[in-house]
């Protein structure tokens, strides 16, 4: 009777660890940093494991470099079939994600577990807090912000924890973007 919880715990563990992102979701977008598998059917030297530079390019065999940034995983798909086109006529690509490790926030201050969190998938504010095991009792809840990068520079915007908690305006709860801070300020002693 051990071995059935045993297993069914191993089973939960490894599913949780191996988030592979199929190029049928249409929403996620490559970004660097992310470890890509790309294989193609029926040719054994063309299934690897890809990292995807900080510029948000891919090297691939007779593909050569190509640019994957804010692409989603079917875009990237098709790029990499017509440029096997000439080589590998109607070739069957396949691209997934191994470790969306491109797809990170950071929340820092009156957090209890301040650091980074790998998203994989969409991940709202208080998923964060909540992944970062709640606010510290030395929290100012009413300044929360998240700095976000653009094409401007830095933005900054004004959190409503205390709303969204009480369960008013739960629709303000801000989707995170890859790359966003989350700070958490402490709250003044007065």
């Amino acid at each position: 009777m051990r071995f059935i919880p045993m297993f069914w715990l191993l089973l939960t563990v490894f599913t949780m660890s191996t988030q592979i992102v199929n190029a049928d979701d249409n929403e996620f977008t490559i970004q660097p940093g992310d470890i890509l598998h790309i294989s193609v059917w029926k040719e054994e030297g063309m299934d690897r494991e890809v990292l995807v530079l900080p510029d948000g390019t891919i090297t691939f065999p007779l593909v050569g470099t190509i640019d994957v940034k804010n692409s989603t995983l079917a875009n990237t798909q098709n790029s990499i079939k017509e440029k096997l086109e000439p080589f590998i006529p109607d070739a069957v690509v396949t691209v997934a994600i191994n470790s969306p490790l491109g797809h990170t926030v950071s929340i820092l201050g009156q957090v209890k577990k301040p650091g980074t969190i790998v998203m994989s998938g969409n991940m709202s504010v208080l998923q964060a807090i909540s992944q970062a095991e709640g606010l510290t009792p030395y929290a100012d809840d009413d300044d929360i912000v998240i700095i976000r990068r653009t094409e401007k520079g830095k933005e900054s915007i004004k959190y409503p924890y205390d709303d969204i908690t009480k369960g008013k305006n739960l629709n303000k709860d801000i989707d995170l973007k890859p790359g966003d801070v989350i700070f958490v300020p402490t709250s003044g002693l007065f």
